[in-house]
């Protein structure tokens, strides 16, 4: 399918979407194949920074969508630092940060904009998120990681207060943090707060960001009425690099709003010893498993 012209060509730019991607290409093609849909009538651009993939991505899609902009990076300048090239280049009233192993419903944009501007304190909005197999994901509504939060999930003592589980999925909320995986925000909040810092290398980006949104005196919504689908990797959460890179995340969060005390320290602690612990797990599975595999005389 080839769309015949730029979408974005008659109409002012409302909605600036930015999607970084990385070696995922038909991923990628399935979510702007929604996306299309979902801006038709908005006035909107798309604009897609490609971080050096070795897949074709951009030779492979820009044909297909001659209508979006594409920006090739000649090295990996990671997520946070290419969604923000994305947004110094974006002229939107309202910029959404959304990946490319996403599919919109048709009606998404329209809605959540819509909430937006009938919701002056607010500064930005996350939606509901399932998995490809329809699963609800918790990630879609989050509290900060305070010291106390942050011992208790990496403990595995309670994950509620992280997750917010209190808090009705189907329902709005006003909330603290946002998933970066869809996160629409008004460009003069943005103008005030900057984009996403660029020292996190992975995962705590959307934290960091919308911390400062609050901190800028705006509210971040849950808004539970448009539900996309995130097909997140199943495989990070059983590897050891995610994991300690997302605990790693928490303890950089945690330095630079919290400072470098005691707390910090038991944190460093915790997560080199739940690495620890779970290096062994992992290895101690696989040896387990490949004795299984043996077959018997």
């Amino acid at each position: 399918m080839r769309l015949p012209f730029p979408l974005a060509t008659f109409i002012p730019v409302t909605l600036s979407i930015i999607i970084v991607n990385y070696n995922v290409k038909h991923l990628l093609e399935h979510c702007l194949y929604s996306v299309s849909k979902a801006i038709e009538g908005i006035g909107a651009e798309v604009i897609i920074i490609d971080n050096a993939s070795v897949d074709g991505s951009i030779g492979y899609l820009q044909p297909l969508f001659p209508g979006f902009q594409f920006i090739s990076n000649s090295v990996n300048e990671g997520f946070a630092k290419a969604n923000n090239k994305g947004l110094a280049m974006s002229a939107g009233k309202f910029v959404l940060f959304l990946n490319p192993d996403t599919l919109i419903p048709p009606d998404c944009f329209v809605k959540c904009l819509a909430f937006l501007e009938a919701h002056p304190a607010a500064g930005a909005i996350g939606v509901r998120m399932v998995n490809g197999q329809g699963e609800f994901l918790p990630e879609s509504k989050r509290g900060f990681p305070t010291p106390a939060v942050s011992l208790m999930k990496l403990s595995g003592i309670s994950k509620s207060k992280y997750y917010l589980s209190n808090l009705n999925e189907m329902e709005n909320h006003e909330v603290d943090v946002l998933s970066g995986a869809f996160m629409m925000i008004k460009k003069g909040v943005l103008e005030r707060t900057g984009g996403f810092d660029e020292r996190f290398f992975m995962y705590a980006e959307d934290i960091d960001l919308s911390y400062r949104i609050q901190k800028a005196g705006y509210k971040n919504y849950y808004f539970a009425e448009t539900t996309i689908t995130h097909f997140k990797g199943g495989s990070t959460k059983k590897d050891i690099r995610y994991v300690r890179q997302f605990y790693r995340a928490m303890s950089q969060f945690a330095k630079k709003y919290y400072g470098r005390g005691v707390y910090s320290f038991v944190l460093d602690a915790g997560i080199t010893m739940f690495t620890l612990f779970s290096s062994l797990r992992v290895a101690f599975s696989k040896k387990t498993s490949r004795r299984a595999s043996v077959p018997l005389p």
